[in-house]
């Protein structure tokens, strides 16, 4: 039977960065993947197809759109769908090629089948034909992330061809006429954005009276309208009650939350992007005596520790934000704690962003949490539309937002809608990573003309006055 310091069940993000951090500190590592190829849900069927597509999305829609006004004429540009999806399977390959490589080189034993827990310390692995190995280690980290979560009290048949999951929708072999999406949050907005982009009418519902429901309002509000006048409508404030194949395509049913009559909408896709639940199946959690919350979610204690001793867990099956990039903080974090080392995560400073265009980019309070904990704060706002960088590149839509402690002008949040917001929100998460104010950040000298100017100005406009407004 083998044997390893640690074993890691999954290699998303989470799972894999453990295991090479693991690594590295010179832990005897092996990863244990039910896929035949590593990086899990992100890297396969997640974040990085998605974005492929979302860049190939964006780049048709500005051939169609902006390229005339900066003076390129072309023809009509003519979609080739089998090209984009060629595309993104390039880019999957790649990345988990790369993955691969890196567990080569880190000396990472590889288990490909379904990680079970036997007992503290025993894991089997259960490949497709259904013969079993054993393996032994020290410790073992749950790193197994999300599934699907559907829509709760109703039974929807997900059949990822007319009714779909963000899978399915990844990959649909045509364009849809119209697509019905199920939930107003990041999946929903992303993949609804693409197919709008390349030529489906798309319509959102959302329980909530707002979309990207965790994030600033005054976000939420710009966004919704940008988006709307991309040519994406809203449905907010609807309980949908019935999610159905019709003759044609599907039928969504819903009636306002608030009461009134039901309304049903008729489309070739309904795609179901309600969230996501922890993925725990068949792990032997239960038995193995591992603790789980009221949520499905593995317990840890501040040093990710299950209640079963030399049993961890990171990521999406723990408590905390469904992102990769917290997922890989806590791997690190984890594999440094097993080495003797500090291991940490300030779960104050996490970025979140939507990848639509504009993007949403997000770290720290937003107001409403603010006010809700009865927090005195100073909010400096500037607009891309007066941001010379911005203009140049026909993208004035969006803002920056500052918010900062009023007593000590620390920086607490900050929120960004524009081009490039993703990229240029990291460095409000370095600001704050250190405790800095908006003075610090105001009177970082930032080279002009960049998009990034703007994120200056909001930041003077919180401490004192911005200079371009």
């Amino acid at each position: 039977m083998s044997s390893y310091d640690l074993i890691v069940i999954g290699t998303g993000p989470g799972g894999y960065v453990c295991a090479i951090k693991a690594a590295q500190l010179g832990l005897k590592t092996a990863v244990v993947e039910k896929r035949a190829t590593l990086g899990g849900t992100c890297l396969n069927i997640g974040c990085i197809p998605s974005k492929a597509l979302l860049h190939a999305s964006e780049v048709f829609d500005h051939a169609g759109h902006q390229f005339a006004e900066l003076g390129v004429d072309l023809e009509t540009p003519k979609l080739n769908l089998p090209n984009m999806m060629k595309h993104k399977e390039a880019v999957i390959k790649s990345n988990v090629d790369g993955v691969a490589f890196l567990m080569k080189k880190n000396k990472i034993d590889t288990y490909t089948g379904t990680g079970s827990i036997a007992a503290a310390g025993k894991v089997t692995v259960t490949a497709d034909d259904g013969s079993k190995q054993d393996l032994e280690a020290k410790n073992i980290v749950i790193a197994t992330g999300s599934d699907v979560a559907g829509i709760p009290g109703v039974d929807v048949d997900i059949d990822e061809k007319v009714i779909v999951s963000s899978t399915g929708a990844l990959e649909l072999e045509k364009v849809p006429g119209k697509m019905v999406v199920v939930g107003g949050g990041v999946i929903g907005l992303e993949l609804g954005s693409v197919w709008s982009r390349l030529g489906a009418d798309v319509t959102v519902v959302e329980y909530l009276d707002t979309v990207l429901g965790g994030m600033d309002k005054d976000v939420s509000k710009q966004f919704k309208k940008i988006m709307e006048k991309q040519g994406v409508k809203f449905e907010l404030g609807a309980k949908v009650t019935d999610v159905k194949k019709a003759d044609s395509g599907g039928m969504v049913t819903f009636e306002p939350v608030k009461g009134g009559d039901a309304k049903s909408i008729g489309a070739d896709i309904v795609l179901i992007a309600t969230g996501r639940k922890p993925y725990t199946d068949n792990l032997g959690l239960k038995e193995a005596g591992v603790a789980m919350d009221d949520r499905g979610r593995v317990e840890i204690d501040d040093h990710f520790q299950t209640s079963v001793k030399g049993i961890y867990a990171i990521g999406d099956v723990v408590r905390g934000a469904m992102l990769a990039h917290k997922a890989e903080d806590e791997g690190v974090a984890v594999a440094e704690i097993l080495s003797g080392q500090a291991g940490h995560v300030n779960y104050d400073v996490i970025p979140g962003v939507v990848y639509t265009q504009p993007e949403v980019a997000s770290v720290g309070k937003t107001e409403e949490e603010l006010k809700a904990a009865g927090i005195a704060y100073r909010a400096g706002k500037f607009p891309f539309s007066a941001n010379g960088r911005a203009r140049a590149m026909l993208a004035p839509d969006g803002f920056v937002k500052v918010l900062a402690d009023k007593a000590t002008d620390r920086v607490l949040g900050v929120h960004i809608i524009g081009l490039g917001a993703g990229e240029m929100i990291h460095e409000a998460a370095v600001l704050m990573e250190f405790g800095g104010s908006s003075e610090d950040l105001g009177r970082t000298c930032h080279a002009h003309p960049t998009m990034s100017e703007a994120v200056k100005e909001a930041a003077m406009a919180t401490f004192a006055k911005p200079i371009h407004m």
